[in-house]
């Protein structure tokens, strides 16, 4: 028995997240049917981690078992081959068997994007949130500092979650603008439900100046879930990448 670490990228706007649900498309799903057919067998794939309905990934990780011998330098041309365009693998290595995507992960990387102009893109519509308001980008920065470090992000959660432990580690928040695009990158040592598209919203809270810099820091410390109503919408985020 071999286990191998897949490297997937996805367009999550036809799918119900990545995490298997009965009856609705979803890109674990879709993975392992072209697993199932490439292998011959029925294969069951574990991932690093759920991404939401219409959230898209560059860099999500799963892992898989078989005892094929296939080579390992063939699955990604292989499976390629057989996936829809809207999900494909990047690459793929053997693993030790104890190797775990999820719980051997020790930070993940998301990146948002906005459109910030006047009219919407029937081309990058899929892929950002589609703001026609001015935002001012040195604020959503400043206001973005004011959440790195270790820190109880529950009032950056979304309700719904088992998770006990809500304290975790942000090491990089990053704004900036690129053009038309307002590109943020977040990473942390874990994120909690709906974190990443919450620290967003806020952020464009504070980019329109509905919010105060100060008052970022303040949301942190109250702990609570009422005072973040702005959740981004998901078709701007991406899973960049699950880091080990």
């Amino acid at each position: 028995m071999r286990r191998v670490l897949l490297v997937v990228q996805y367009d999550g706007t036809d799918y119900h997240g990545f995490q298997r649900q009965p009856e609705l498309p979803t890109v674990q799903q879709t993975l392992e049917r072209a697993l199932g057919e490439l292998l011959g067998e029925q294969v069951s794939i574990t991932g690093a981690g759920r991404t939401d309905a219409g959230v898209h990934a560059v860099g999500q990780t799963a892992t898989f078992e078989t005892d094929r011998p296939i080579p390992t330098e063939r699955i990604v041309p292989a499976l390629n081959a057989i996936l829809p365009a809207t999900v494909g693998v990047v690459s793929a290595e053997d693993v030790p068997l104890d190797f775990h995507p999820r719980f051997d992960a020790v930070g993940k990387l998301y990146g948002y994007r906005i459109l910030s102009r006047v009219l919407p893109s029937p081309f990058i519509g899929r892929y950002a949130w589609h703001l026609p308001t001015p935002l001012d980008v040195g604020a959503m920065q400043e206001a973005g500092g004011r959440l790195i470090g270790r820190h109880d992000f529950v009032a950056f959660s979304s309700s719904g979650s088992s998770v006990q432990d809500t304290v975790r580690t942000l090491s990089r928040l990053d704004v900036w603008r690129d053009g038309e695009l307002i590109e943020v990158r977040v990473e942390a040592d874990g994120f909690l439900y709906m974190m990443a598209r919450r620290i967003v919203g806020t952020l464009v809270e504070v980019g329109r100046g509905r919010r105060s810099v100060e008052e970022v820091g303040l949301i942190v410390e109250s702990r609570d879930r009422t005072r973040v109503p702005a959740i981004a919408p998901p078709q701007g985020l991406s899973l960049i990448k699950v880091i080990y």
